[in-house]
């Protein structure tokens, strides 16, 4: 059996392409490894794959500490035996062909195999004709050589001889009567020599080119490693500037909270005291009805000489009229706090409408950018002017040159509604708030915009879900496109993956390499909303996909092609990807997820779906043709549902 030809073998090896593929990369084994639970990864995949934690891409299975890992030689061997029987195939016919060398025949006998070819006959001989020339002394001076296919191309066509000689001055073979005419006084070799010419020449040929391709194989190799260092920088700097925007976030939330108790404290005491009055009131209005009834019971008596000396003294409170207090919502420190949050907002509007490299200075006039190459801004989401500046927290104002908030409202006639001394304390708060990385985009802001009452004014903030739920659609699952391992359920609104397949029918449409499905409906116009319910937030993807998108190769992976987007949980990273272009985002570890799609925008919008919607990530991109929404499911056990929208 180990010597049984790999071609003639009944059980092909092609026919285990995916049991020999990394369902990490989903490329055929490279030094493939395995690990306690009996999966087998390439050690690069699954070393890339291991960050915070050591866990099983496929299983899930969690190692407390790394595991050792070990090459798998079995299965290395038939990877290997796997990869030459995939080249074979590709190559089998041209080998065939060059295997294939053509037959010299016998130019006497025209049957038999020539052996030898005689330059001075002109012909090629057999074995059995070819004696002549070993026996006889006649043919001794007769040159022999190997057969030879193209004797006739050797003979001058001027002087039906051999060329045995080669013209230095013209570059071509020629016979001994054109050296004594045509190419009288040239310079002559034999095709020999010129041949040791041309190999010494192409071999220095081969050199050259053997040492440019090393040298660019040296320089790709530092580019890689340059790859990874600025990766590692970018990281470092998006942790930062991560970490500068969620401190700036805490405080807006303080201040909101701060503001919002504000409010809460003023209505508590304008209700104790409407509440007080109201109990007066009701208090009187007793009293007075005592009265009356008193009144009445004598009016009633009025035939009786009681009634001539009866007397009613009405209560005191008649003397009293009531009166609604004055109770508004006007008090100094809640139109300060709402004063603060418009001046702000108006602030950052205008900050935010510049250039990034233009910003510090309106902050800061005295200060330039730090040096250093320009960065690129990312456009994938309506806000995303507002994330991508690269600029580094403000420091407080200075006190000699005065407030600056307050001296940018100076400067807005229009806008000078307010008391300084009202504005005092958020104009004192706002020094380190200017780069609030949220917000409502410019464009929104723009004076005479008219707003449309049922659409959320601002899809980049918080919102609250039941503006979103009034572009609320239902989804189903499509059957016809779902992996082999992806299990649906609970009427087409449940998606898991299994390691064992299902014996699903061969479609076009189905995805045969990677476990993802899309849904019978798509969008071309109009706003939807949908929601997702993830078992875990891990090895997940969901996003959209064009029905283009293709099912069979490793590019059909949602975000790794140009018909795709997603978001995608890989172990404790979340990522944003089209295109084959990953941008790292923070995780915010949701367990609902809320997607509204505005086809006429030609934007979708992620949300961490809670008490209210928040939205992590929004992609930008024009429609050229219905997307559908997609989902892919990797490891085993992992669910998502689409959820049943109620308020």
């Amino acid at each position: 059996m180990a010597a049984m030809d790999i071609d003639e073998s009944p059980f092909s090896l092609l026919s285990l392409e995916d049991e020999l593929s990394c369902s990490i990369c989903l490329c055929p084994f490279e030094c493939p490894v395995t690990i306690p639970c009996g999966h087998n990864f390439c050690q690069d995949c699954l070393l890339a794959s291991w960050k915070d934690s050591y866990s099983c891409p496929q299983c899930r299975t969690l190692f407390a500490t790394k595991p050792e890992l070990k090459k798998n030689t079995v299965l290395s061997t038939v990877v290997e035996t796997f990869k030459m029987k995939s080249t074979r195939s590709e190559l089998h016919g041209e080998e065939v062909k060059a295997e294939k060398k053509p037959t010299i025949c016998c130019d006497t006998c025209m049957q038999a195999e020539a052996s030898q070819t005689c330059l001075t006959c002109m012909a090629s001989f057999c074995e059995e004709h070819l004696k002549p020339h070993r026996e006889n002394p006649n043919f001794r001076l007769h040159q022999l050589s190997e057969p030879l296919a193209d004797l006739s191309e050797r003979i001058c066509p001027d002087h039906h001889k051999l060329m045995e000689l080669f013209c230095v001055q013209h570059g071509r073979a020629i016979c001994s009567f054109c050296l004594q005419q045509v190419h009288k006084g040239c310079s002559f070799m034999t095709p020999e020599e010129q041949k040791g010419l041309k190999q010494t020449d192409f071999r220095s040929k081969l050199g050259l080119l053997d040492e440019k391709i090393e040298k660019n194989k040296n320089v790709i190799s530092q580019m890689m490693n340059k790859q990874d260092m600025l990766k590692d920088s970018a990281t470092n700097r998006k942790k930062a500037l991560a970490a500068e925007y969620q401190q700036m976030r805490d405080m807006l939330d303080r201040e909101e909270r701060e503001a919002l108790t504000t409010v809460d404290r003023e209505q508590e005491s304008s209700q104790t005291k409407l509440k007080g009055l109201m109990k007066k009131f009701t208090d009187n209005i007793e009293k007075m009805s005592k009265a009356k009834d008193d009144i009445n019971n004598l009016l009633g008596q009025s035939q009786s000489m009681a009634f001539l000396q009866a007397s009613v003294d009405l209560p005191s409170v008649v003397a009293f009229d009531p009166y609604i207090p004055k109770s508004n919502m006007d008090s100094k420190t809640v139109t300060a706090a709402q004063a603060f949050a418009a001046v702000l907002k108006e602030h950052l509007t205008e900050v935010l409408k510049q250039p990034v490299e233009a910003r510090l200075r309106m902050l800061k006039p005295g200060e330039q950018m730090p040096p250093g190459p320009p960065r690129p801004q990312r456009s994938h989401s309506p806000g995303a002017a507002l994330r991508a500046g690269q600029k580094k927290k403000p420091a407080k104002s200075d006190k000699k040159s005065g407030n600056s908030e307050q001296t940018h409202q100076d400067q807005r006639p229009d806008k000078q509604t307010r008391k300084p001394t009202e504005n005092m304390k958020a104009a004192n708060s706002m020094d380190n708030l200017l780069d609030m990385p949220r917000g409502r985009p410019p464009a929104e802001e723009a004076k005479g915009k008219p707003e449309t009452p049922d659409i959320p004014l601002n899809i980049t903030s918080a919102a609250k879900r039941n503006d979103l739920l009034k572009y609320g659609t239902v989804l189903t699952l499509d059957p016809k496109t779902a992996h082999k391992r992806v299990i649906l359920s609970e009427d087409l609104t449940n998606a898991s993956v299994s390691d064992e397949p299902t014996n699903y029918p061969d479609a076009p449409a189905r995805f045969s390499v990677c476990s993802q499905v899309l849904t019978s409906k798509g969008f071309s116009r109009g706003r939807h909303y949908w929601e997702i319910k993830m078992s875990s937030n891990n090895f997940i993807g969901l996003g959209l996909a064009y029905n283009s998108i293709d099912r069979k190769g490793p590019a059909s992976r949602l975000g790794r092609n140009a018909q795709s987007w997603c978001v995608e949980w890989f172990n404790v990273k979340l990522s944003a990807w089209h295109a084959s272009s990953e941008t790292v985002l923070v995780n915010p570890n949701p367990k609902r997820v809320g997607v509204l799609l505005d086809c006429e925008e030609g934007t979708a919008t992620f949300y961490n779906v809670a008490d209210r919607a928040y939205p992590f990530h929004s992609f930008v991109f024009p429609f050229a043709e219905a997307v559908y929404p997609a989902f892919w499911i990797f490891s085993s056990g992992s669910s998502i549902s689409l959820c049943k929208l109620q308020a």
